[in-house]
């Protein structure tokens, strides 16, 4: 059994009751109107939820990956779409990783107050393939110029700022991309299309457009060339999130299924009387645990400093993700009819889960990273 602090325990109680009371109402409606929903957000502002990551000196209460893990896991289990509002927050490990003490003095401090920020990396051309990106940075004076189009982004029609990528030097490949921090509200930014989502609905999954932006230098992040290393290096702490994210979706799902095994009678008996519905259980609740391990180990090993933590992420981040899929699979096979319905979660946790095996490098991404460590390419 993992060993938590009774912070750390805290914090998940105090969620889980949020999550119950506030959240779990609302879970359908948001799911049906997509519609964004405020009032849960400054709930779990209010809860200091948003700002969890953030370092005291900058405002925060320096939480740390497991505590976050936590976090998400209990807002998974009622409601996917509301926890990508805790998952954007977190895009302040970017700037805790790299950002220079100007930076997160300006920055962390209103991640702490009332901001939130995207991580703007993907493109039409460029998703798995986060090398790829397209979008162009030109120095001009004291100023950045840049054009391009992202999509999918998170929270971006939402957001205060993004964490941009763009290509500063043509040619060479990964080495040629930057990081920047980018404002809604500067010169060129805009929010194109936002994208009619299979599940996580309510929350935006939008395009961020790019027309002669013009960003500071100072708001470059590390030196010309450093962002793709930078983004690689979030990625080791992020990942764990999405894991726990699919863990706390499966969680739900199976919960759902199992007491519905329990009352539903077929036959002259509660399904849950049958072999074929007990070993459909058995592999739901075993999945989750091993899922479990996978994201709290990687979580813990963050938090104690270990620099060597890639494969930990990827497997975590892989296998709670199919797990994910699985589980809510079978969780509408075991309500059968009734499970292909929206009067009942199991369906919209089924189309949420879809996203986890996607999202910040996708199952096969994944497994080639996991390949290439095993076999040190």
């Amino acid at each position: 059994m993992m060993e938590f602090t009774q912070e750390q325990q805290a914090m998940r109680e105090a969620v889980r009751k949020i999550s119950v009371e506030k959240i779990a109402p609302r879970a359908a409606e948001i799911d049906e109107t997509e519609e964004y929903p405020k009032d849960l957000e400054e709930i779990l502002r209010e809860q200091g939820v948003l700002k969890l990551l953030v370092p005291e000196q900058y405002g925060g209460p320096e939480g740390d990956i497991t505590t976050a893990c936590l976090v998400v896991e209990e807002i998974n289990k009622v409601s996917p779409a509301v926890s990508q509002i805790v998952y954007v927050s977190y895009a302040t490990t970017l700037l805790m990783l790299h950002a220079n003490e100007f930076q997160k003095g300006k920055y962390l401090t209103k991640m702490a107050d009332d901001k939130l920020m995207s991580l703007c990396l993907t493109e039409p051309h460029a998703g798995s393939d986060s090398a790829g990106i397209r979008s162009k940075a030109v120095l001009n004076g004291d100023h950045y110029i840049i054009n391009g189009t992202k999509c999918f982004i998170t929270q971006g029609a939402v957001v205060d700022y993004h964490f941009a990528f763009a290509v500063t030097g043509p040619g060479q490949g990964s080495k040629g991309i930057s990081a920047f921090i980018v404002g809604k509200d500067f010169h060129g930014v805009s929010v194109g299309k936002n994208e009619k989502k299979m599940g996580m609905r309510g929350i935006s999954a939008s395009e961020i457009i790019f027309d002669n932006a013009l960003v500071p230098v100072e708001n470059r992040v590390g030196s010309e060339g450093e962002g793709f290393k930078v983004v690689m290096k979030a990625f080791d702490k992020i990942r764990p999130l999405i894991a726990a994210q699919a863990l706390g979706i499966a969680e739900g799902a199976y919960q759902y299924a199992l007491e519905y095994s329990k009352t539903r009678f077929a036959f002259g008996q509660t399904i849950s009387q049958f072999q074929g519905i007990q070993f459909k259980l058995a592999d739901m609740v075993t999945s989750i645990e091993a899922a479990r391990g996978l994201v709290y180990r990687a979580a813990q090993l963050i938090d104690k400093g270990n620099e060597d933590v890639t494969i930990y992420s990827s497997m975590a981040k892989y296998f709670a993700s199919e797990a994910a899929m699985k589980v809510t699979t079978d969780a509408v096979q075991v309500l059968g009819g009734y499970g292909y319905m929206r009067d009942h979660s199991v369906e919209r946790f089924m189309r949420d889960a879809k996203c986890t095996q996607i999202i910040e490098g996708t199952s096969e991404i994944q497994k080639m990273i996991i390949a290439r460590i095993i076999l040190a390419f």
